[in-house]
């Protein structure tokens, strides 16, 4: 049996909420989880959304890089 091991060095990941907090909280477990796969965060890009009944709709894009 032939096992190969690829490190991952480049990751995007999405993530969206209701409000502020969630996402920050969304955000900061998947670092975590990314940590133990030797990622680290390269940027961090954020939009929030108002929809015309007044909601806020918080989204963010966290590019994830393997650590040198």
């Amino acid at each position: 049996m032939n096992l190969q091991f690829d490190l991952i060095e480049d990751k995007v990941e999405f993530f969206e909420a209701q409000d502020l907090k969630t996402l920050e909280k969304k955000i900061n477990e998947q670092i975590e989880h990314n940590k133990a796969i030797l990622l680290s965060v390269h940027s961090v890009s954020h939009q929030m959304h108002v929809e015309e009944n007044g909601q806020r709709f918080f989204s963010a894009v966290v590019h994830f890089k393997q650590k040198k």
